[in-house]
């Protein structure tokens, strides 16, 4: 398989130029969502989930960092300020593989359509950035269903930045990367932090097969869009509400 160069940093490494497309062994499907803070990937994926939702398919919501048996661990560890980023990835990780045993893989096999707001892209795109192989993430995360659709929401740095610090009264020590030595101040130092997860984002585009959506667009016309994409992509019908019959 052909193989390109990409940096991060100063450490090089090679990817697969193409991916497979996802291996259908369950009834279900898997839409995803990624994107830097501030893309507004969250929004959509609420949208589209609540559109689904009233017209009765049968789905499920997860989202990154959220299962009830490791969230302490990383809480705490946050708090203390003790992770290293091999521990805060083996810990996302842990988390991960928890919802992926309890709840993506059964309910994928049940026949449901899962939407997952970020997915192991977000860990290749922030692990790496914080200086994680990226050879050792693939194989850590090599258990993990391929979705069906990635959409990757892209906004330039510039605003996807300012919509976060206008939103937040303060940035956390490890969301603006402070542990990784960037810079004094919080604000910078998440600047430059997004900047290189954003760069690990975009040389997925292709291999991984992305998606790409436009963060700037408005948000009732990207919404549309993703809607189209995935009555395209994805059959619903499974998913639909079953008809009962009408009585003669």
């Amino acid at each position: 398989m052909a193989t390109a160069t990409t940096e991060i940093g100063a450490a090089s490494y090679a990817v697969p130029e193409t991916t497979t497309a996802p291996k259908r062994d369950y009834p279900g499907a898997l839409v995803v969502v990624e994107g830097i803070d501030g893309s507004g990937k969250s929004t959509q994926l609420y949208l589209l989930k609540r559109w689904l939702e009233i017209g009765g398919y049968r789905l499920h919501f997860t989202e990154w960092n959220s299962s009830p048996l490791v969230k302490s661990a990383t809480r705490r560890g946050k708090q203390r300020r003790l992770l290293t980023p091999t521990t805060f990835s083996l810990l996302h990780a842990a988390d991960f593989a928890d919802r992926c045993e309890r709840q993506i893989l059964p309910l994928l096999q049940g026949g449901y359509l899962v939407l997952a707001d970020r997915y192991v892209y977000t860990a290749f795109a922030r692990d790496a950035a914080r200086g994680c192989s990226p050879h050792w993430l693939r194989n850590l995360y090599s258990f993990a269903p391929v979705p069906d659709i990635t959409f990757y929401f892209r906004a330039p740095l510039d605003v996807a930045v300012n919509r976060i610090v206008a939103g937040r009264p303060k940035l956390k020590y490890y969301e603006a990367g402070m542990d990784l030595g960037i810079s004094l101040d919080r604000a910078e130092s998440f600047r430059i932090f997004q900047e290189r997860i954003l760069s690990n984002y975009d040389q997925m585009v292709q291999t991984d097969r992305f998606v790409l959506m436009d963060g700037t667009m408005r948000v009732n016309q990207l919404q549309k869009q993703m809607r189209r994409i995935v009555t395209e992509r994805v059959n619903l019908e499974p998913f639909a509400p079953k008809k009962t019959p009408k009585k003669k």
